[in-house]
């Protein structure tokens, strides 16, 4: 497995982030607040053809519980996703993200009931392929629908890979598998050079 290959030494910058992606790197904090550049082997992505809608999910996206928004609340899901006591956001990476949004790469897929911000998740989009960051759910599911909006929206798109980067119970529950580097290569530059528009 590939991570912690260097440092940040300076500030996150956005474009650095930005070509990290590119090249298959994406930082991650430690609980210092130290950044730490990550590129697993395998890498986990979820295979927009596969993704796996369990019976009671799908009862609940049939109830229109949640309504969807796309980049309503962008600032909001990142901080939520940070609000735990593992985590690998923090303030520095934040900033640099709140800053890909306001240029146009960084997105958010958000819950809500009310109006009221109950469940998102977010995550950077180059070209054809998106790489999932982090979600949050305060009510059941809340996070769920929202992922599932995320990949209709992404078929719909064009998009040819979403990158979950690694692999856990939850997003194996959703359709993650993992792929040797290699075939992780070959797809992001070929997803990466696509003309997609997220929003």
């Amino acid at each position: 497995m590939y991570s912690h290959l260097g440092q940040v030494q300076t500030q996150l910058l956005p474009d650095v982030v930005l070509n990290g992606y590119r090249t298959s790197f994406f930082p991650m904090a430690e609980s210092d607040g130290t950044i730490y550049w990550h590129s697993p082997d395998p890498r986990a992505v979820i295979p927009l053809d596969s993704v796996r809608v369990s019976k009671s999910l799908r009862k609940t996206i049939a109830k229109n519980i949640f309504e969807i928004r796309f980049d309503c609340a962008f600032y909001d899901v990142i901080c939520a996703c940070c609000e735990r006591s593992d985590t690998w956001i923090n303030s520095d990476i934040i900033r640099a993200y709140t800053e890909l949004h306001e240029r146009g790469f960084a997105h958010s897929v958000e819950s809500w009931i009310d109006g009221e911000l109950v469940g998102g998740l977010y995550g950077v989009a180059i070209g054809g392929a998106y790489f999932g960051e982090s979600m949050f759910s305060r009510v059941s599911d809340a996070s769920k629908v929202a992922f599932v909006a995320l990949t209709q929206h992404l078929l719909e798109r064009g998009f040819t890979l979403l990158d979950s980067q690694y692999i856990n119970s939850f997003t194996e529950q959703l359709g993650a598998i993992e792929i040797s580097r290699d075939e992780y290569l070959l797809a992001l530059e070929y997803a990466t050079q696509l003309n997609c528009r997220f929003a």
